[in-house]
Formats: C-alpha cells, sequence, structure tokens
C-alpha cells in the first residue's frame, strides 16, 4: 500500500513492485472473554480469495481454540453468509451469528484493525512476492496480538462499548 513517495525536484519517484496477480487474503477475529473482557486477535492467511469453506473452517477452529459456546459477529459478505448457513445445516448450535447492519465497515472493529495494518505497519512496504508480503503480514499481526491498547482502539474507533 502505497502511501508516500518523494525524490528529487525534476525526477520521477519509482517504486518497483511484483507481479500483481498472485492472490494474499487473511480471515481474522478479534475475540473478547466474556469475564475478564480480555481480547485476542486470531487469524488466517490463505493465498486464493477467501471463499465459504476458509470461513467454515475457520469458525470451527476459533470454536476449538475458545473451548466454549461463541457468538461471531460478522459483516454480510457472501463468504460468511454461505458458511454461516453451512454451519446451521450442521446443527451447530455451539457458534451464534449475529449480523452487521448492511455497507457499514465503519461499525466492524476487524475492519479498524485491517486498516491499521495496511496504512501503518505496511505502509510503503513493497514485497518481493507473496511470501514476503504473508511474513510481513503475520509479524504485524502477531505484533498487534501483544498490544491489548491497540486491539482495543479498534474497538473504540468503530464506537463500540467493550
Amino acid at each position: 500500500m502505497r502511501r508516500r513517495t518523494w525524490a528529487l525536484r525534476g525526477q520521477t519517484p519509482v517504486q518497483r513492485c511484483w507481479d500483481r496477480y498472485d492472490r494474499l487474503s487473511v480471515l481474522g477475529a478479534i475475540s473478547i472473554s466474556p469475564r475478564r473482557k480480555r481480547l485476542d486477535l486470531r487469524f488466517h492467511v490463505l493465498d486464493e480469495n477467501v471463499r465459504t469453506p476458509h470461513v467454515v473452517q475457520f469458525l470451527r477452529q476459533l470454536r476449538y481454540e475458545l473451548q466454549r459456546p461463541i457468538v461471531v459477529i460478522l459483516d454480510r459478505l457472501p463468504a460468511h453468509r454461505s458458511a454461516v448457513k453451512h454451519l446451521q445445516r450442521e446443527g451447530r448450535r455451539d457458534i451464534r451469528f449475529e449480523w452487521l447492519p448492511a455497507y457499514a465497515p465503519d461499525l466492524n472493529p476487524v475492519e479498524a484493525h485491517w486498516s491499521y495494518t495496511k496504512y501503518s505497519d505496511l505502509a510503503n512496504f513493497l514485497p518481493n512476492d507473496t511470501h514476503e508480503l504473508c511474513r510481513s503480514v503475520c509479524q504485524s499481526i502477531q505484533t498487534q496480538r501483544r498490544q491489548r491498547h491497540l486491539l482495543r482502539s479498534f474497538f473504540h474507533a468503530a464506537k463500540l462499548k467493550l
């Protein structure tokens, strides 16, 4: 994500980058423990577009890691909607779903997280390939996981109380 460039007067800045046909997608969730209000960031990196099976597997893994019934708040991405239908057909009662309003990314704390990752941590970063991009994204997210105040700020950005 290019934020700024500079060069000497009269010289156009040139940034070289790798072929943009490769893809890197990330599924993510911010979990909140019900008693302590402790926050954690969980994610899964994909080398293709997010599809229904990816979301289903991510939600199953999330439920397994948290070891208790969960409430998942989702935006209305088509892959999210079809994953919910898939899990409901399975009869999963340990995962409950709530929906954000349509076209309201400003209400989604995970969107604030992605924005921070792209425009702050990875601003002006020019990877040579998707492997380098994946390493940097994972490093950025792992660093954010340890910064509880930063995770809280994503909720404040969405104007949600914890």
